[in-house]
């Protein structure tokens, strides 16, 4: 297990590293320049020249990209261009909306889609599991921000349940709170988890089939356990390996997907932020809220890979007697 821990570990820091090299890349070649963005266009050769220098955009890209990576190392993500304050405090703010979006969301995405295929599987070949599959096969074409959009004008519009949009906070003094927060991020989580659900309910009701065909089910069968019993006892654990998997590679898509659905609940997370720093060409925000998101996606998958470990001793057992190969 040790093996395989650090041969996890050492392909994080990999992927990390070339996920900096690769955003830090795509920014450079982006046309523009950020002095003449924030001086407008009526602006002197000089005074360009003189922001250009002051913001450090005149030296080597290798450069800023170590003197980059020696701030995140030290916790310093820099100061930003255009609101003069440190990224690291603007990307602060907004986590504290999405990071809890993207929870709720990936959270009812497993609920609805374990209940659905759980369902469907459980009734093969009958009404329930055709109803459930066209419901998948419906939720799989709705786009996001359409949903959410629907979701506005049923439960706020005409049901006024929720309010349209933004975000009261999570401090009461400040009129927010923790009901109020949640309350204002469910409209939002329940758009992004729909359409992801659909597609992972699919993938449990066909694992959990699977499963069911396999030797070990059908003895427990003919030991007298109904169906349902063998599912939940003996089936679901050897299912979930895969769903486990597809549910941690959805969390990219939701991240994605966040930063439409955010904008059109108004809602003030990274997503906005992203679009802003991006309008206004502020390169330091944006480098480091893009290696956030990708830093997110990978940390996630390094955690699939444990669970998935966890779920199936085969994976670390074959690791390691791959390592101990190479090794020899």
């Amino acid at each position: 297990m040790q093996a395989f821990l650090i041969k996890r570990l050492v392909t994080l820091l990999l992927s990390l590293l070339g996920a900096s090299a690769l955003v830090m890349l795509v920014l450079e070649i982006l046309p523009g320049n950020a002095a003449q963005v924030m001086l407008g266009p009526d602006a002197s050769p000089e005074a360009i020249a003189a922001l250009t220098s002051q913001l450090g955009l005149d030296t080597p890209a290798w450069q800023r990209y170590l003197l980059w990576l020696a701030g995140l190392l030290r916790g310093d993500m820099g100061q930003s261009y255009v609101y003069d304050v440190p990224a690291s405090s603007l990307i602060g703010e907004s986590l504290q909306l999405t990071l809890p979006l993207a929870l709720l969301a990936i959270a009812l995405t497993v609920a609805i889609a374990l209940a659905a295929g759980i369902y469907a599987a459980s009734h093969h070949n009958r009404p329930g599991d055709y109803v459930t599959m066209g419901l998948t096969q419906l939720g799989m074409a709705v786009p996001n921000f359409w949903f959410a959009i629907v979701l506005v004008l049923v439960f706020a519009v005409q049901l006024r349940w929720f309010s349209s949009g933004g975000f009261p906070g999570w401090q009461a003094e400040y009129g927010g709170g923790l009901w109020p927060g949640l309350k204002a991020l469910l409209l939002p989580a329940l758009a992004l988890a729909v359409v992801q659900a659909a597609m992972l309910a699919r993938i449990t009701r066909s694992s959990i089939l699977e499963v069911l065909q396999e030797d070990y089910v059908r003895t427990a069968r003919a030991k007298g356990l109904s169906r349902r019993q063998a599912l939940l006892r003996h089936a679901l654990r050897n299912a979930l390996i895969p769903v486990v998997t597809i549910a941690g590679l959805q969390f990219a898509n939701l991240i994605a997907s966040a930063i439409v659905v955010e904008n059109v609940f108004q809602l003030p997370g990274i997503g906005r932020l992203i679009l802003r720093s991006i309008e206004n060409r502020d390169l330091i925000v944006v480098r480091n809220c893009v290696l956030l998101l990708a830093a997110m996606v990978i940390v996630v998958n390094f955690f699939v890979d444990l669970l998935y470990a966890w779920l199936d001793p085969r994976v670390k057992f074959s690791a390691v007697k791959a390592g101990t190969e190479a090794a020899s």
